[in-house]
């Protein structure tokens, strides 16, 4: 099994969150097709939205589409997308970055568990978690 790609789904922004979390993430669009370049029929509100895209940095993958107008989606709380940190600078600069218009459910901080964690509910309403697993001296 390889490893599991999350997928997002927006209603309609998922070009302005593409865009967004190729910088504060520091990555790039692998793959990206709207409706309209797809041989797939579509209306003309939805020619210009997301089908399908790919984004990667690093080791991170995850894939993203608009909803279709029938079929909004909707944020919910059950999901969250895990990135884990070699570095304090790289956990601090990303915490900062996806911070922007989001709430803020946990601050990073140092836990019980020797990481630096913290958690958040970006503006387009998917949550993160930030894990920065500590070297021990042992």
């Amino acid at each position: 099994m390889e490893a599991i790609v999350p997928y997002l789904t927006f209603n309609g922004n998922a070009t302005e969150a593409m865009t967004f979390y190729s910088k504060a993430l520091e990555g790039k669009i692998l793959y990206q097709q709207t409706f309209g370049e797809s041989p797939m029929p579509s209306t003309d509100a939805m020619k210009d939205k997301i089908m399908h895209a790919t984004f990667q940095a690093d080791k991170l993958t995850f894939m993203v589409s608009d909803s279709m107008q029938d079929n909004p989606a909707t944020a919910g709380s059950h999901i969250s997308l895990s990135l884990n940190f070699n570095s304090i600078e790289a956990i601090d600069k990303t915490f900062a970055a996806l911070s922007d218009g989001a709430k803020i459910t946990m601050e990073l901080q140092d836990t019980f568990w020797g990481a630096r964690f913290g958690m958040l509910t970006d503006k387009f309403g998917i949550n993160w978690m930030f894990n920065h697993d500590k070297e021990t001296n042992k």
